[in-house]
């Protein structure tokens, strides 16, 4: 594993030793979602100054979903952005050969859940037979559900689904609307809190507690980009890397940095949520043992195979097709606590 502190030494040396003027270059980096918590050490990377040590002017960009950034990147709009890794194996199947993979794991256990209301008779999957679901239809956790419903024993005819938006899904939850939603835990789990639904009262079903083998959001890099500024995206996965430890390091910071882009959130809010996707994505125990960013090959070969039951693909899939660790040091990033 590469330890990210003397790295940025490094680059901060480099730095000082190149030219005054040196040209930046510019790599506008498309986020899943709006400003919250878990984006916090993208902005803290930009003020403590390390995508400038590699060289890089960095310009975040909120999304709207897990989806959203993967044909911003394959179009070439955004050199980088972050997406759902399963999302993207599915629109590569559809658009082969788009220039658009992954390049390092950040959610290495995936925050999909499902969020149910106990005094609405929810409190384990069983219970959502014949019960009504709110799911947004561009949501990343909605999409693994046909998994989850599988790997539960669900049957899918059983449940009525409401297509809902994102703006309406936690507010459903909270009226009695729909008695359970799809979305990220450290999202919907503590808007739903905000509305007046107490923690007891929620059912939060972490997919990957449930038999899912999937990965969730990941770093994307658009491949014509990264042929011609490899060095390029070698500083921005790093910069990433550094920001997270940071963050980890000194969560209030990050959110003080999140705060100056959106200045309207809820500071102790956002602190929490940054702190749920540390402990229950990001700084996983697989990660602290074999760092951060890189993938484990088997499980990603049980991911795909799980999927593949639920989803036909077009072209037999294969891991590389999808995630590429060429930018990455070996053995990861070494993140601790």
């Amino acid at each position: 594993m590469t330890l990210i502190r003397p790295l940025a030494a490094a680059a901060a040396l480099a730095a000082l030793a190149g030219p005054a003027l040196a040209q930046e270059t510019a790599m506008p980096f498309a986020l899943d979602w709006v400003f919250e918590g878990p984006a916090a050490p993208y902005f803290l990377a930009i003020d403590n100054g390390h995508f400038a040590d590699a060289g890089l002017e960095v310009e975040i960009t909120a999304g709207s979903g897990s989806l959203d950034a993967i044909p911003k990147v394959a179009t070439g709009a955004y050199p980088v952005g972050f997406a759902d890794l399963n999302s993207l194996m599915r629109f590569l199947d559809q658009n082969p050969g788009a220039p658009v993979v992954a390049a390092m794991m950040i959610y290495d256990a995936p925050p999909f859940a499902v969020i149910g209301r106990k005094s609405l008779g929810i409190e384990e999957p069983a219970d959502l037979d014949g019960a009504t679901l709110g799911a947004p239809p561009p949501d990343g956790a909605w999409a693994q559900f046909p998994i989850f419903a599988a790997e539960t024993g669900l049957d899918m005819d059983s449940i009525t689904v409401e297509p809902v938006g994102f703006p309406t899904r936690e507010p459903m939850l909270a009226a009695g609307e729909v008695d359970a939603i799809t979305g990220f835990s450290f999202t919907s789990t503590l808007n739903a809190e905000r509305l007046g639904v107490a923690p007891e009262d929620q059912t939060v079903m972490l997919m990957a507690d449930y038999g899912l083998a999937l990965y969730g959001n990941a770093i994307l890099v658009n491949t014509d980009f990264a042929a011609e500024n490899p060095e390029a995206v070698e500083g921005f996965l790093a910069a990433v890397a550094e920001g997270w430890q940071d963050a980890i390091d000194d969560p209030e910071a990050a959110i003080e940095a999140l705060l100056e882009r959106n200045s309207a959130a809820d500071a102790d809010l956002e602190q929490r949520r940054l702190e749920l996707s540390i402990r229950d994505n990001v700084l996983t125990d697989w990660v602290a043992q074999n760092g951060f960013g890189i993938i484990d090959p088997a499980r990603m070969e049980e991911a795909i195979a799980q999927t593949e039951t639920v989803y036909d693909f077009q072209e037999t899939p294969e891991a590389a097709t999808f995630f590429d660790a060429t930018w990455l040091p070996e053995g990861g990033f070494d993140l601790s606590e």
